[in-house]
């Protein structure tokens, strides 16, 4: 299975969870509860035959992320760093004019390839009346250039911007940057025709560990959420806990 075909393949679960989150009576969609339906449809499906070699190095790879990374991203009580980024069309968002006009939740993930990265979007997506009914907004920030971020936002109809940090500054700024090792990037071009380079722009091997912060309109980080296990996020239901609790302010 190709990145493409991975891509389509949440696309295409995510049509059905749509329309059930549509019939639950306004439920919170579930990000963990997307990720299971994923899994048990990619598990029958005609993927790549990952060598355990590749496997070994890819174990290796997250084991040594952790530790270099214990305590991942920044926490609740601190300020979170302002920033104005390009969007998928090119045009520049800044933090603290969206906090202007009420509490933002701030996401960042490592692209469009990311099968999971785009369960937690469409996570959001579907969340996002919850999100308006408290005054709060969507932005994501991601490594990958614009126009990738423009097919993205185009195929999946992401109502809320999609950022690009093109020199890493704001995914260090909130403590997520981290470098690919070289051999897990030989095993993403092995294994799955990717090469993050095509996404993020010549010689940039970096993502963020995906995170996402709850931020109020005074700037600081309420909830946090960063796990170097990729496939962790953020609950949709615990974003809207947090800005409940601001609005009950």
């Amino acid at each position: 299975m190709t990145t493409n075909q991975l891509i389509a393949t949440v696309t295409l679960g995510f049509v059905f969870l749509t329309a059930d989150a549509l019939a639950a009576d306004n439920q919170i969609p579930s990000y963990a509860d997307a990720v299971e339906r994923f899994q048990a449809k990619r598990a029958t499906a005609d993927g790549p035959k990952i060598s355990a070699e590749d496997q070994a190095v890819m174990a290796r790879a997250q084991q040594d992320l952790a530790r270099q990374m214990p305590k991942p991203g920044l926490q609740p009580g601190e300020r979170a760093p302002d920033f104005t980024l390009p969007d998928a069309h090119g045009k520049p968002v800044r933090l603290y004019d969206m906090l202007a006009e009420g509490p933002v939740v701030l996401t960042f993930y490592r692209g469009a390839w990311c099968p999971f990265c785009n369960l937690e979007l469409h996570s959001l997506h579907g969340a996002r009346a919850h999100f308006e009914r408290l005054g709060a907004s969507v932005v994501a920030v991601t490594p990958q250039t614009p126009d990738k971020s423009l097919e993205q936002v185009e195929k999946d109809g992401y109502p809320f911007p999609v950022l690009s940090d093109l020199d890493d500054r704001v995914t260090t700024a909130y403590g997520l940057r981290f470098e690919v090792p070289a051999e897990l990037s030989d095993v993403y071009v092995r294994n799955f025709q990717l090469d993050l380079a095509d996404y993020n722009g010549a010689g940039r091997y970096v993502l963020p560990v995906p995170g996402t912060f709850v931020i109020d309109r005074h700037g600081t980080i309420r909830a946090a959420f960063a796990d170097t296990d990729y496939k962790q996020r953020m609950e949709p239901a615990a974003i809207v806990e947090a800005l409940e609790r601001i609005h009950a302010q």
